[in-house]
């Protein structure tokens, strides 16, 4: 087997395991299966599964690097001209219009896992603030501040508590079974009033 296709076998062992995870979550409640079962259920040995996924939450949240990094990245991929929270929000909103899992869509039934999980629940709390130390950091790298400066730490907690309350926002509604494309327009909305919010503070901050 070629390198390629070990890569391809990886990758598909891996999405069948988290599918079956996910399925049976969802089905009984995260607490409620034990990695035993998942294993049994996706036709694998209980250390494939360790393997692929060290802790039992990140089955859940198979998407937890991508939640980490992403704000970090689209500031440091920011065009010339442009400051951090414009980046942000245009990300933000390029995100909601493909629907995606990292600014909070999911199915109602996943939403409703996920918010009735207290260690999914801990576990969101810790990406999120994974995702702060991530853009405090870049933050610190595009403007170059003296060590005694606050000013990028400060910025990245208000940056990432607005993603915050719109991913919260998206996954309540999600809950009580409003539609994507409805939930998409809503968070649309609401996300030009959470970033005009900062706009008089961090619009002209981290300019390219």
């Amino acid at each position: 087997m070629t390198a390629g296709l070990r890569e391809l076998k990886k990758r598909q062992t891996r999405q069948m395991i988290s599918d079956t995870a996910t399925r049976l979550f969802m089905e009984r409640g995260f607490e409620a299966v034990t990695i035993a079962e998942i294993a049994t259920a996706a036709q694998v040995a209980k250390m494939t599964v360790t393997n692929y996924f060290p802790r039992k939450e990140d089955l859940a949240l198979d998407y937890h690097e991508t939640i980490t990094t992403a704000l970090a990245r689209t500031v440091a991929d920011r065009p010339t001209g442009e400051s951090a929270l414009t980046a942000l929000r245009r990300a933000y909103l390029a995100a909601v219009e493909r629907h995606d899992p990292v600014v909070g869509f999911s199915s109602p039934e996943f939403a409703r896992m996920l918010a009735d999980s207290p260690t999914l629940t801990a576990r969101l709390r810790e990406l999120h603030d994974q995702r702060e130390e991530a853009l405090a950091d870049a933050l610190t790298t595009a403007t170059a501040p003296t060590p005694d400066d606050p000013t990028p730490r400060a910025a990245a907690a208000l940056l990432t508590a607005a993603h915050r309350t719109l991913f919260h926002h998206v996954q309540a509604l999600t809950r009580t079974g409003h539609p994507n494309e409805e939930i998409a327009t809503t968070a649309a909305r609401s996300a030009e009033k959470v970033f005009d919010l900062l706009e008089p503070s961090l619009g002209d901050y981290a300019v390219r």
